[in-house]
């Protein structure tokens, strides 16, 4: 199964997905990208030309030439350029619409969300040496693994825990970027719970008299595993209370860790304290679910469950094939990027059905 597949033989089922003809054509003239035929004769042939020119291997002459020949538009490539351009505003809310539909059903009456973020390079040299991108911020639902929240940015709009909307009762997973105290606030006040990994410097830990707390002295007296509670300072409001788990790697584990620390090092051109290979010997996580409710080894469980977001997005890769968008203007660039967004959500159902066995299955 393939983009190239759902543009073909599967393409009434792509615009029965999408609300069908009717839907199409009212959402695109809402957004501007159709008002009125002008080469092509409706939203549903500019959707599959779009998308055709975006996720196929052909440049814009050669899906000109594939459209005239399909029968859909006789267009010149400046044209779909053109019409490219004003899709972007549409593609979003296609891809909302999709989003929407595929709201998961909480796993022990809760939803969980994994969250993350992934680059696509801007073309052209100068944005390269200006490190120009595409930052890709995602949520990836539990249990009905599927993406269910996408946000496109630049460069400057930087990773956020509190970036995603928040739906009461979730519980968000995160890496150590995402332990942003005032940020993590704002999760827990729209009613969500955090779990996030956490480095042992990148936090101003407190006791719960609020007094400075040493985290690297409480490992060393901690054994091989640690569950208490804890503060972090914030830079606005009273610190956030929060609980603190430490779990000493194995020994094999730590000592890679340790070697990658020591790499990162030298490629920086620094040498790395003994305080932050000792630290590297420990997986911590704070998180603000209850230890009433969820014992050390349900958080460690939960925390586990991140590298699905990882194939979540080897899979957006591997499957619609997302990679730098042609050209150098962001007008064009945008939507070739929410192009394969979109794709892939037409695509993940249909991928599900061909597997051999349920997800759950293979993970009991």
């Amino acid at each position: 199964m393939n983009a190239d597949s759902l543009l073909n033989h599967d393409w009434s089922r792509i615009v029965s997905r999408l609300g069908g003809s009717a839907a199409l054509a009212s959402t695109a003239r809402i957004c501007k990208a159709f008002l009125r035929p002008r080469g092509i004769r409706n939203a549903v042939d500019l959707l599959r030309i779009i998308l055709a020119y975006c996720l196929g291997e052909r440049g814009l002459r050669a899906t000109a030439a594939w459209a005239a020949a399909s029968g859909l538009a006789d267009i010149s490539n400046p044209a779909i350029l053109y019409r490219l351009r004003h899709c972007g505003d549409w593609l979003t809310v296609l891809i909302g619409q999709l989003l929407t539909a595929t709201t998961p059903t909480p796993a022990r009456g809760r939803l969980i969300r994994l969250i993350d973020a992934s680059t696509v390079t801007k073309p052209g040299p100068e944005a390269k040496k200006t490190n120009k991108l595409w930052r890709v911020h995602a949520a990836f639902d539990l249990p009905a693994e599927r993406f269910g929240h996408f946000e496109l940015t630049d460069e400057h709009g930087g990773e956020r825990v509190d970036r995603i909307p928040v739906v009461a009762g979730e519980i968000r997973i995160g890496d150590r970027i995402y332990l942003q105290p005032d940020r993590i606030a704002t999760v827990l006040d729209a009613g969500g719970d955090v779990l996030v990994r956490a480095g042992w410097r990148n936090a101003r830990w407190l006791d719960q008299q609020d007094e400075p707390l040493d985290l690297l002295a409480i490992l060393s007296r901690a054994g091989e595993r640690l569950d208490r509670a804890v503060k972090i300072g914030r830079n606005s409001g009273a610190p956030l209370a929060l609980r603190l788990i430490a779990v000493r790697k194995p020994d094999a584990v730590a000592e890679t860790a340790r070697r990658q620390v020591r790499q990162q090092g030298r490629k920086s051109g620094y040498t790395p304290s003994r305080q932050t290979l000792r630290a590297a010997s420990w997986l911590i996580i704070v998180t603000s679910l209850p230890a009433d409710t969820f014992t050390t080894d349900d958080v460690l469980a939960l925390y586990r469950l991140r590298w699905r977001i990882e194939l979540g997005f080897k899979r957006l890769k591997s499957l619609v094939g997302l990679r730098n968008p042609p050209g150098i203007d962001d007008r064009s660039a945008k939507p070739w990027v929410l192009a394969h967004l979109l794709m892939i959500l037409l695509l993940e159902p249909l991928v599900d059905a061909l597997e051999d066995s349920p997800r759950w299955a293979c993970a009991a």
